[in-house]
């Protein structure tokens, strides 16, 4: 169990909430949340790349000039590999990238990247209401109301869609906006900083933590 410090609109500390999470042993921690990142990054792969072999390529049907007597190589198709314009030895063909792996490892995996981030890890108050409208600026002085630096990646997790929210975060460069059930290793891992509100934490806990 983690204690995290909750923060309210203008950065003050206004309470104190607790993290959960069941995870992985020690000595199996960093493997089973390898195996999740490599999954998830593999199976982003379309795996559509495709090349021509040289019974593939259009034309070189013909032989392009008599075996012997010219002084020329043999040549026995103008599609040939050495010619330009000819196929591909062995170039990529469509495949399947997927990697596959068990709900509960995949869980397990999750809770274990989230949770060994809690020194990173900033939990705000809700704060949909400060946001009439889309407005980007005010976002980014809140970030730093909360004390994290300009130039850092950050990934903002929300309970629930927030229409304005996520359009202020969404013209931030370094800013991510995700919901608490999209909830995913990669972006847990890449981000410098995770901003995650008090009702975010709690249907966290509610959904991944078994």
């Amino acid at each position: 169990m983690v204690n995290c410090v909750v923060r309210n609109w203008q950065g003050e500390e206004v309470g104190e909430t607790t993290l959960e999470l069941r995870v992985a042993k020690e000595e199996n921690a960093s493997h089973i949340v390898h195996r999740a990142l490599t999954r998830q990054l593999n199976n982003a792969r379309q795996g559509n790349a495709c090349t021509k072999t040289r019974s593939e390529v259009r034309g070189g049907g013909r032989k392009p000039w008599r075996q012997k007597g010219t002084g020329r190589a043999r040549a026995g198709s103008i599609r040939s590999p050495l010619w330009r314009g000819g196929g591909v030895i062995f170039g990529p063909k469509p495949r399947d990238f997927e990697v596959k792996m068990n709900k509960k490892e995949r869980r397990l995996a999750l809770r274990t990247a989230f949770q060994s981030r809690t020194e990173d890890i900033i939990v705000v108050e809700e704060f949909a209401e400060q946001f009439p409208r889309p407005k980007s600026k005010e976002l980014l002085s809140a970030i730093a109301r909360w004390g994290i630096e300009p130039d850092t990646k950050v990934l903002l997790i929300l309970p629930e869609p927030q229409l304005n929210v996520y359009l202020s975060g969404r013209n931030i460069e370094l800013v991510n906006v995700i919901l608490a059930t999209s909830l995913n290793v990669y972006d847990v891992l890449a981000a410098d900083k995770i901003i995650v509100t008090s009702t975010a934490i709690a249907k966290i806990q509610e959904i991944y933590g078994e």
